[in-house]
């Protein structure tokens, strides 16, 4: 359990770098919108001016 770890309410955890980690300025190109599919579905992460992430169906 070397990648577990336990948060203040005692729930078991998996550390952050056990995660694949994405660049959101990756995904958009150096722009500020992706399109993302998972199965049959299409969602678009947008990065708004102020920096926050919209995920959209």
């Amino acid at each position: 359990m070397s990648n577990m770890r336990l948060s203040k309410d005692g729930a078991a955890q998996v550390a952050i770098k056990a995660l694949p980690t994405h660049s959101a300025e990756d995904l958009t190109q150096g722009g500020n919108q992706a399109l993302i599919v998972l199965q049959d579905q299409v969602y678009s992460l947008r990065i708004t001016r102020a920096g926050k992430l919209i995920l959209t169906k």
